[in-house]
């Protein structure tokens, strides 16, 4: 087996094993149960997707994905910190919504 070969091979597998991941993280964005399951999987999506990229690169001998990986990383580096600061604000208005009816319960 040449060089050549065992690198498509490889890449072969890799696209087909990052498909999976993917998959595997979009049932799990499907499902929930919780928004912090949803942010994990969307965030794991986004590391798939930017691994596809870059293998993908590879496999065709293409350095501008490696460009779309960058910025996707960029862009989904930002979407991970909006996502957890929304999750920790709705976390708290639970939070006061809980007290707020423990105070009446008491009254």
């Amino acid at each position: 087996m040449t060089g050549a070969a065992f690198l498509a091979f490889a890449a072969q597998l890799s696209l087909l094993l990052i498909l999976i991941g993917m998959a595997v993280a979009f049932i799990r964005l499907a499902r929930g149960p919780s928004l912090a399951d949803r942010v994990v999987a969307l965030d794991m999506m986004t590391v798939t997707i930017i691994s596809f990229c870059g293998v993908f690169a590879v496999f065709m001998d293409e350095p501008s994905f490696l460009d779309v990986a960058i910025v996707l990383a960029l862009v989904g580096f930002l979407a991970t910190v909006a996502l957890a600061r929304y999750a920790e604000r709705r976390l708290d208005e639970d939070e006061h919504q809980r007290d707020l009816a423990e105070k009446e319960a008491d009254t």
